[in-house]
């Protein structure tokens, strides 16, 4: 089996089991623990770099303002991101984040139409059209705004554009999204043990080390599909990604025991239903495109 393949499934079965994690904190505040992995996810970047030797990138990316304030713009949305999730899934809404991760494919492709002038053909639209459908369905009959959904999507799916378009890969990028974030989480968590409300060392070995220990949750995914993305076709990417939301959506609803009424099933399936159109016609696309390229015989 292609290796590409694999790291891109370890990847995406990391993030679909992510709600565990951050369950397993959940008696503390979504912005301390927001804070606390930024800052053991900068040390375990930088920790990386001086293993690799990989400084020369540095400077340079420093002495350019764009790709500085890219990543500042960059960072500051990750860190929405991330803030939702955290405080979604202590909050009971895992069902809800897993529906934000099945839209944002097709947000991101509509980000793609406004602002990088590319066409989606009828069967994508059609998708676009069917989640959108399913948006409005869970926001009026279900009768429950889904914001924690749409934050997710609309961040992830800008973040993806502006990261799409940035100058520095992977691993290097989120060493300046994160060195912009860490003064700010640093000194956020200095107050707090300054008052003593701080957990980190203080509420038992267990959370300190799963505190620490969100660093390498949020690197080490990131990279695998990193190398994954290199080595794999967009189509296949865009398979194994349904991986993370569908993990969610189970974790959710068979372990957590969230609620799931027939109107929210209403609702789901019509953006599993967009995403079934969506996947199979860029699979019937590519296939036809890679047919067409082979020489007549």
């Amino acid at each position: 089996m292609n290796k590409g393949i694999l790291y891109a499934a370890a990847a995406y079965l990391i993030w679909g089991f992510l709600p565990i994690y951050w369950k397993a904190l959940h008696t503390l505040p979504a912005v301390e623990i927001l804070s606390n992995r930024i800052v053991w996810s900068l040390i375990f970047i930088l920790c990386l770099l001086v293993v690799r030797r990989r400084w020369r990138w540095l400077l340079p990316a420093v002495k350019n303002r764009r790709v500085v304030f890219t990543f500042l713009l960059s960072g500051a949305i990750l860190a929405v991101n991330w803030g939702t999730y955290i405080w979604a899934v202590n909050a009971n809404r895992v069902v809800e984040t897993s529906l934000g991760y099945f839209i944002n494919p097709l947000f991101s492709a509509v980000l793609g139409v406004v602002f990088l002038h590319e066409r989606l053909r009828q069967g994508q639209w059609a998708a676009v059209a069917l989640a959108t459908l399913g948006v409005v369905y869970l926001t009026f009959v279900y009768g429950q705004f889904p914001w924690v959904a749409l934050t997710l999507a609309f961040s992830f799916g800008i973040y993806g554009f502006i990261r799409k378009t940035a100058a520095l890969g992977a691993l290097e990028g989120l060493t300046v999204e994160t060195a912009w974030l860490f003064l700010p989480a640093l000194a956020y968590l200095l107050v707090l043990q300054r008052q003593g409300m701080g957990h980190f060392g203080h509420a038992g070995l267990r959370t300190t080390l799963l505190l620490m220990g969100s660093g390498i949750a949020t690197a080490v995914p990131l990279l695998w599909f990193s190398v994954a993305a290199r080595r794999i076709p967009l189509t296949a990417v865009g398979v194994l990604q349904y991986i993370a939301p569908i993990c969610q959506f189970l974790i959710g609803v068979l372990l957590f025991h969230e609620p799931f009424s027939l109107n929210q099933l209403m609702g789901f399936t019509l953006i599993w239903l967009a995403l079934v159109v969506y996947t199979a016609e860029g699979v019937v696309y590519g296939r036809r495109a890679r047919l067409a390229k082979l020489p007549a015989l």
